[in-house]
This record gives C-alpha cells, sequence and structure tokens, in this order.
C-alpha cells in the first residue's frame, strides 16, 4: 500500500508536551527570534504539519513555553512578612526566567490565560492584600512588580557589556552633567541588586499608595 503523497506523518511518540520541550530545545540553541514550527519540527524530525496540528498557531506554543516557565515558581514555603513572601515570589519568578535563554522576552511576549500563570498571580495578589490599603492598589502593586521584573530580567538577558561601554563614551559631561554623575551605576551588571532595590521601592510605596480616582469630566 503506497502513502498519499505530501500526506502528514505523525511519528510514534509525538506528543504536545514532547513539542514544547522541543521548543525549549530550539529556544535554548538559537534564541526566540529563531524560534518557529519549522525548527521545532527539524528538532523532532518530523514534518511541520506534525508540530501544526499539536500547537496550531505559533501564538498558543509561545504561551505554553511561557506557562511551563511560571509552572517552575514555587508558589509555598514563603518567608518573612508580607513584604519578604511578595518579594521572594517575583525573585523565583526572576530564576525560573532566567533559567531559560530570551525567558523574560517569551513571557512577556504572550498572555496565557493558564493555570500555572494565574496561580501565581492569584498568590502575589493575596499576599498584597495584607499590606495594601484597597484592593484596587493590591491589583495595581502586583502589575508594577510583574513589569518591573520582566524589564529588568529582558534587560540582563539581553544587554551586552559593548553596549554599556558605547552609552559611557556617548555620556558627554558637558551635555548631561547629571547622567554622567550616576553613570557608574545607571549601567550597573549587578541585576540581583537593582532588582532587589526595585522590589524595596515598589513595596515600601503599597500600604500607603491608593489609585487616584478618575477625575470628572
Amino acid at each position: 500500500m503506497t502513502k498519499t503523497p505530501g500526506a502528514a506523518t505523525t511519528k510514534v511518540g509525538i506528543t504536545l508536551d514532547r513539542v514544547v520541550e522541543a521548543a525549549f530545545v530550539v529556544l535554548q540553541r538559537d534564541g526566540i527570534a529563531k524560534l518557529s514550527a519549522r525548527a521545532v519540527a527539524a528538532e523532532l524530525n518530523v514534518r511541520m504539519n506534525t508540530v501544526m496540528w499539536h500547537i496550531r498557531t505559533k501564538d498558543r506554543l509561545l504561551g505554553l513555553m511561557a506557562e511551563s516557565i511560571m509552572g517552575e515558581v514555587d508558589l509555598e514555603n514563603l518567608p518573612g512578612d508580607w513584604r519578604e513572601q511578595v518579594a521572594e515570589l517575583l525573585r523565583r519568578l526572576r530564576r525560573a526566567m532566567l533559567g531559560h535563554r530570551d525567558g523574560a522576552l517569551l513571557v512577556a511576549g504572550t498572555f496565557p490565560v493558564e493555570p500555572n500563570t494565574l496561580a501565581f498571580s492569584e498568590r502575589v495578589v493575596t499576599v498584597l492584600f495584607e499590606g495594601c490599603p484597597t484592593r484596587k492598589s493590591a491589583a495595581w502593586t502586583s502589575w508594577s512588580l510583574f513589569y518591573f521584573t520582566l524589564g529588568l530580567v529582558q534587560e540582563e538577558q539581553a544587554t551586552p557589556a559593548e553596549l554599556h561601554d558605547r552609552l559611557r563614551e556617548s555620556v558627554d559631561e558637558r551635555c548631561f552633567p547629571g547622567l554622567h554623575s550616576v553613570l557608574e551605576d545607571y549601567v550597573s551588571i549587578d541585576y540581583s541588586e537593582r532588582f532587589d532595590f526595585g522590589i524595596e521601592q515598589i513595596l515600601q510605596s503599597a500600604p500607603t499608595t491608593k489609585p487616584r480616582p478618575h477625575a470628572a469630566s
């Protein structure tokens, strides 16, 4: 019996989990810019149609990968008071993203409404209820923390040292005296210290900051 030319073949053992695992291999090797269904199919040695049958769209694949990273964050055994607990949750998120090439860029570019992502948000918001004056301030503080973490880790993963050298060369003391005076701290690659500083700054204001009501039109 002959096979129909061009028909999609399904390799034994190819599952959605295996497709996602292969996608992480491609991500680690080539970066997110070269992550594609075709590259994942090549990694698995199957036709691209087989990969597409499992993932449906590339956006869904990226969402599944982001969800997998979020699933690496341990939500239990948090130390200290509410501030320390929230800070620890964000530290764990940072470590999970740093564990994968372009991990922060992957998470930032998706918005999976999936169990792991929702569980992380639930945990952060619930802890913030203990320190924030309103439910809205807890929600918006959680977003501030999340965006700060995403942004800093993206810089940490993407900014080569030569860009900092170029910035040093470009900041003329006469034209940019303020920036020049803080330049070494401004381009600091001590990301752990910068991370802790930023998280602390946001959490310090959380108990006292209420979102402003909309102005009457």
